[in-house]
């Protein structure tokens, strides 16, 4: 009987919510968390209300992110994966004239709720010597033209890296996981080579599933390219 716990941001669809699914196969207790719970209560009631707790969380807001942990540890005593997948993307225009609104609010999202995911969730994985993954992107380790978002991804990178190297010696390992384009309602008419949410969460699942003296520190995935 698996024990452990496994605390999932931006739960309620996509990659978020098929790594619950793939996490709750192997038998892990989950914490699911999102803007709104609508769509987390399916979840909860397709796991078992034993086995999965829904949590309304604002990643922007430290309050919210405290609280998320705080109820976790009350309902299941301990945290030991935590996966930080909470995102949004941007808007079209470049950075000559995308809604500079749309970016505030995706960098709150994708870099500072990130940020405050991981100082929250701390105290709880250094108890555990657990693990703590990043949704980063492809995005993040190439050049687009005008997009802020993946500029955000980049820094999403930027904070796997150094993040490892904060905790080093700790037992805490980090995985950057960085997908290509994967068909989710993120996007609104992804390619036919898009990757599925699932390929992402056995992603996920491989890196968490292995000896504890193996950290693996970045998963790249991208779709096989159409035949021409």
């Amino acid at each position: 009987m698996n024990d452990r716990v496994f605390l999932i941001t931006g739960a309620s669809s996509g990659i978020g919510a098929a790594t619950a699914r793939a996490a709750h196969h192997q038998g892990y207790q989950l914490a699911l968390a999102a803007r709104s719970t609508d769509r987390l209560e399916s979840l909860v009631q397709e796991f078992g209300p034993e086995k999965a707790l829904a949590l309304t969380c604002d990643v922007t807001d430290m309050d919210a992110q405290q609280a998320m942990i705080d109820q976790t540890l009350e309902r299941f005593g301990r945290i030991d994966v935590v996966f930080a997948n909470a995102g949004m993307g941007g808007s079209p225009g470049g950075f000559s004239s995308a809604d500079h609104h749309v970016w505030r609010d995706m960098l709150m999202t994708n870099v500072y709720g990130v940020g405050l995911t991981i100082q929250a969730a701390l105290p709880a994985l250094r108890r555990s010597q657990g693990h703590i993954l990043l949704t980063g992107s492809a995005a993040g380790r190439t050049t687009i033209p005008g997009s802020m978002y993946s500029a955000s991804k980049w820094a999403v990178t930027g904070i796997g890296y150094n993040l490892r190297e904060e905790l080093r010696g700790s037992g805490i390992r980090v995985t950057l996981i960085e997908p290509g384009m994967v068909d989710t309602p993120f996007f609104d008419q992804p390619p036919e080579t898009a990757l599925k949410d699932r390929d992402i969460a056995n992603a996920v699942m491989y890196a968490v599933s292995q000896p504890e003296h193996v950290d693996v520190n970045e998963i790249l995935v991208r779709p096989t390219p159409a035949p021409e």
